[in-house]
């Protein structure tokens, strides 16, 4: 068993940051999950440990020792891979074997000098065939010693494969989407199997999956990843219950993120009502998001209800039924055992404890932006126009478009640095690349009840944070359209410039 401590830890590809300043703890035995979506950088991060991929930045410490100049060979970390990597011409015992027979082992000896000597050797063939005979027991394969590979399960295949990541007994174990090949069935009852089978080897394990449930189910601490950044760490209980911000709450089961103020301690609003809460420390009246889970949403007849609404779906999902209550412009999602009609007139109900309030981390894009025209601003990886006569009070422009300032001093703009702010309901998509300033991809979307928060990444890396009723795919191609009255300009100082 060994500790395993990432400081700092950076992977740049050119330009682009797969990792970037990761900071993490993983205690000795823990199943820790890095959990995210593709492209997050939880795999990145896992080749960085088994050192297939060397950092950028940073440092990879096991039991307080740096490793991460290390050869793989020498880090005594085992790695499971998605597409397990048997050999199909080899019989189970030849797979679990292989590693064992390239393995060499320190051994000291006194020579006739009466020098310590320390000599690597192979291991013996009863020796390699006893830690064989072990690494099947603990997968509940023993005696599957000369069946050939392509005689075997998927389920058994797997587990091969972990006896042959745990047969040289390692301090530290890899898995990388372990269950990803695996029907539903069999991923579900293979999770159950793999946290018996960490239970019994108590070495550490450092599991990466995108799968929110599989992370809930076996994990001790799940590290939510995203845009290669940490999230928040903590374990499943903490993560499910208090998450740190709108991706961990969109990311990690259903909810109903809401848009709210809190107008006291213990006192948010939103859709239009206040509802005591758990939650204090804000300003007055400060912008707060406030996340319900659906199973804190509880049916009431409409009297008894702190919101009133309308059924619009019901759908079974086999232990209870999911509801979508349409509340005005506001749709929220509810669980109930039993089934309301749809079209029925129903009241919703929501204890203290059911509401998590966060603040709110995003308001406003903000951008470094130069003139490049006459009234035309250059920022984000893009080009707007813009009203230049922002910067100057009681300015105007000329029939020729140069601004005039309220002294009548006429100003070429060209080159002037500006900050600028764009607010996120401000901003529109489009899937005509001619019609907006900017383009990139969606790269996140969250449902906030009553509209769709995207974020934009453009060819450089820019991100434009927007607010639309509309609903887009994610990766979808867009262009990006902000009326000129949108964007907000001021000069920059001669500090922000340096």
């Amino acid at each position: 068993m060994a500790t395993l401590e990432l400081q700092g830890l950076t992977k740049r590809f050119g330009e682009f940051t797969a990792v970037d300043s990761m900071n993490l703890k993983a205690a000795e035995g823990e199943m820790t999950a890095l959990l995210g979506g593709s492209g997050c950088g939880k795999t990145t991060t896992l080749r960085m440990i088994a050192g297939f991929t060397e950092p950028t930045a940073g440092q990879i410490l096991v039991d307080g020792k740096n490793v991460s100049t290390i050869p793989p060979y020498r880090r005594n970390i085992g790695i499971f891979f998605q597409n397990y990597a048997l050999f199909p011409h080899m019989t189970v015992f030849e797979n679990v074997a292989f590693g064992l027979k390239l393995k060499r082992v320190s051994t000291t000896y006194v020579d006739k000098k009466g020098n310590t000597v320390e000599k690597y050797i192979k291991l013996s063939k009863a020796e390699i065939a006893e830690r064989v005979k072990k690494a099947l027991e603990v997968v509940d394969l023993e005696g599957f010693e000369k069946r050939s590979i392509s005689t075997l399960s998927g389920g058994q295949q797997q587990r091969i494969a972990i006896a042959r990541a745990i047969v040289n007994e390692p301090e530290i174990l890899l898995l990388d989407e372990p269950l990803g090949a695996l029907d539903l069935k069999m991923r579900k009852e293979m999770q159950l199997e793999l946290k018996a089978m960490h239970k019994r080897l108590g070495i550490t394990f450092i599991y990466v999956t995108h799968d929110q449930e599989e992370a809930l189910t076996m994990s001790d601490t799940i590290v939510v990843m995203a845009d290669g950044y940490i999230q928040q760490i903590g374990t499943p209980e903490m993560i499910y219950n208090e998450p740190k911000n709108t991706f961990v709450a969109d990311f990690i089961g259903e909810s109903n993120i809401f848009t709210g103020v809190m107008p006291a301690d213990n006192l948010v609003r939103f859709c239009g009502k206040a509802f005591p809460c758990e939650d204090g420390g804000f300003e007055k009246d400060e912008p707060v998001d406030a996340v319900v889970r659906p199973e804190d949403v509880k049916l009431v007849p409409p009297a008894e209800g702190q919101l009133k609404g309308k059924v619009t779906s019901v759908i079974f999902k086999g232990i209870h039924y999911q509801i979508l209550v349409q509340c005005g412009r506001y749709e929220i999602e509810a669980r109930s055992t039993a089934a309301p009609a749809v079209g029925a007139n129903v009241g919703l109900k929501i204890e203290p404890d059911g509401i998590h309030v966060m603040k709110k981390v995003f308001r406003v894009n903000r951008f470094s932006g130069v003139i490049t025209k006459k009234n035309t601003v250059e920022f984000g990886d893009g080009e707007f126009e813009c009203d230049v006569t922002q910067l100057y009070k009681g300015s105007h422009l000329d029939e020729e478009g140069y601004l005039i300032t309220a002294k009548g001093e006429k100003l070429d703009l060209t080159g002037t640095e500006v900050n600028v702010e764009v607010s996120l309901h401000d901003i529109t998509m489009s899937d005509d690349p001619e019609e907006g300033g900017a383009c990139g991809h969606i790269i996140s979307l969250i449902y906030k009840s009553e509209y769709y928060r995207y974020i934009v990444r453009t060819e450089n890396e820019e991100d434009y944070v927007l607010a639309c009723e509309d609903l887009w795919n994610e990766n979808d191609f867009v262009s990006l359209v902000i009326p000129k009255d949108k964007i907000k300009l001021t000069l920059k100082t001669a500090e922000e410039k340096l």
